[in-house]
């Protein structure tokens, strides 16, 4: 399948290449203080509908991104999971999601984060996957422990304003299995 038409079903969601009609969705949970909560500040409208388009260039560019994820069972859009490059200076990939508050708690983030790691390892060979977020994001760092990664470094973030409580970061990581 090329990457351009790549989708990666688990039991109960489809990792999907975007839509028009996710931006919308997206924009909601993008504005939601909830869902922000460990960024530095929610997205506009024009912010959100330009990382989806961003999110799903990656799959063009680089084979593989940040999937839209959707419920099969009712066909919502519930956020996206996936792959994403790391952050400037650190070099590999990293895993991330963001989910709208109304599919919190279901393990909807660890599902869809399993399958894009097993992507990252079986199909793309990565010998590594990261993830990274602020040392106060229990939540964020729970799923984490639950892929069975490890922390590997703390870290300053660049791209959080200096004195912020979200400046302190850590990097998880694993790697992929003895071939």
């Amino acid at each position: 399948m090329s990457a351009g038409a790549l989708e990666l079903r688990t039991d109960r969601l489809l990792l999907r290449r975007w839509r028009a009609s996710d931006h919308e969705p997206f924009a909601a949970l993008n504005a939601d203080p909830a869902v922000m909560e460990f960024f530095p500040a929610p997205l506009t409208r024009a912010e959100s509908d330009a990382m989806a388009e961003r999110a799903d260039a990656g799959f063009d560019e680089r084979g593989y991104g940040l999937w839209a994820v959707e419920l099969t069972a009712t066909g919502e859009f519930a956020g996206f999971v996936g792959l994403a490059p790391m952050p400037d200076g650190f070099g590999g990939v990293e895993v991330g999601w963001r989910l709208a508050r109304a599919f919190w708690g279901a393990g909807y983030a660890t599902e869809a984060a399993r399958a894009s790691i097993r992507f990252a390892f079986e199909t793309l060979g990565l010998p590594e996957v990261s993830s990274v977020t602020s040392v106060i994001n229990v939540r964020s760092q729970a799923v984490m422990r639950r892929l069975g990664m490890t922390p590997a470094e703390h870290f300053d973030s660049p791209r959080v304003p200096p004195g912020s409580p979200l400046v302190p970061h850590v990097r998880y990581a694993l790697q992929a299995p003895p071939a």
